[in-house]
């Protein structure tokens, strides 16, 4: 039996959390303590992300690099956008609407046409071979843009089509949540005992690791104590991620299948304070039968992406939410045998929108047949220190792992201030 004077009380319980077994900060759960030192200490941007993730290689050709009359060009037409000047494929009608709030850039040129390896160096700016994990996009901008006011996670991903490849050398507290297709919870997240039981268990535990941790602190247990955090949050915030009511007045608008309801999700996540969410849309490693995949491919993602642009602007979050939509690499511009396109990363397409980006305008272009970067070309760092730069993030903001300093873009990296509103 414990003494009064070694009882811990569930507001103690909190505060006690800040700091674990291992002496570790953990920013990411700030709501837990209300701390107002922690949030003076964490640089918030007020800027959130949402990543819409084309899992397998989409073509640039097919959606917004057409080649009208061109061997490369295929079987989908171009259709007018509403700004003049900049087309887009004729099974994308919802995006054609918003042209005017998308920067488009049509000139990548990435390292690799391996799904891995390519997933990796769009995610983290990187090469996978280094001899340490670097950190995904999204884990960056968990560091410098949650509110550490918020019980939910910083970092979310619905799906792991497009891959998990972690916080790396910034720590468990940045790891990406990872959510269903569908947007929806593990079970793990809903309590199996009642909110007050669940506070006691927590109290005890709490002071059984502080009296362990004093004989045996360790990184070990700073991760274990971080991975339990996690799941208290999530059990406190677990509503947010229900979007049933909503989703019945909204599936029609966005199509009534995972992709459409994770883009929902999204919405409702950055709109309650999620700093960034990554969706992911897949079936496009389209080796064969490139047109029919794709065509049922756009008829699922055009109004999921539309809707999701229509909601953001009504409801006034555009201005702050940065849109990405991207790929591990693009087709190739000829067309096999197979009437497929196979990876091609040496010129290919990503779009940007909303977040402060300037959007009517395309930056970059290839030549006649796609086959080329006619003019500035895009390397995948330079890509991520375009997202980091609009998200109030300093790309060449330095890290250390030891004592060794490891800067979140790699050296020569340039945003791309064209489309950055600033």
């Amino acid at each position: 039996m414990f003494h009064n004077a070694e009882h811990v009380s569930r507001r103690s319980l909190l505060k006690g959390l800040l700091t674990t077994a291992g002496g570790m900060a953990v920013a990411n759960w700030g709501a837990l303590t209300h701390s107002q030192s922690l949030a003076q200490e964490v640089r918030r941007s007020g800027k959130r992300c949402i990543m819409l993730y084309m899992a397998g290689g989409v073509s640039q050709i097919d959606t917004f690099d057409m080649k009208p009359g061109r061997p490369t060009a295929g079987e989908f037409r171009p259709v007018q956008t509403n700004v003049n000047g900049i087309q887009v494929c004729e099974y994308l009608p919802n995006i054609a609407r918003h042209a005017d709030k998308l920067g488009i850039i049509r000139s990548m040129r990435t390292r690799t046409p391996d799904h891995g390896p390519g997933g990796y160096y769009m995610h983290t700016g990187y090469h996978p071979g280094e001899r340490f994990p670097h950190p995904e996009v999204g884990a960056m901008i968990a560091k410098y843009c949650e509110n550490p006011e918020s019980d939910l996670p910083s970092f979310v991903k619905i799906g792991s089509q497009s891959g998990v490849y972690g916080a790396g050398y910034l720590g468990p507290q940045f790891e990406p949540f990872v959510v269903g297709e569908d947007g929806r919870v593990p079970n793990f997240v809903n309590p199996s005992v009642s909110a007050e039981i669940q506070d006691r268990r927590g109290e005890l535990l709490n002071f059984m690791e502080q009296r362990f941790a004093e004989q045996r602190s360790g990184e070990p247990f700073a991760a274990h104590r971080t991975a339990e955090l996690r799941t208290l949050r999530l059990m406190r915030a677990r509503q947010v991620f229900n979007v049933s009511a909503e989703w019945e007045r909204a599936k029609e608008r966005y199509g009534d299948n995972r992709f459409g309801r994770g883009c929902f999700t999204a919405l409702k996540l950055v709109e309650a304070g999620v700093s960034f969410v990554e969706v992911a849309h897949g079936n496009y490693d389209t080796h064969n039968d490139n047109f029919p995949w794709n065509k049922a491919n756009f008829a699922l993602m055009d109004p999921a992406w539309g809707s999701l642009m229509d909601d953001l602007t009504q409801r006034g979050l555009l201005q702050d939410t940065l849109v990405v939509w991207t790929s591990e690499f693009g087709r190739t511009p000829a067309i096999n045998v197979r009437a497929g396109r196979d990876h091609y990363g040496r010129a290919w397409t990503v779009v940007l929108a909303g977040g402060g980006i300037r959007g009517g305008q395309h930056y970059g272009s290839t030549d006649r047949d796609g086959f080329e970067v006619a003019e500035n070309p895009v390397n995948e760092s330079d890509y991520c220190a375009t997202i980091y730069r609009a998200m109030g993030v300093n790309p060449r903001a330095r890290h250390y792992l030891g004592s060794r300093p490891i800067w979140a873009t790699a050296e020569g990296s340039r945003p791309i201030q064209q489309l950055i509103g600033r």
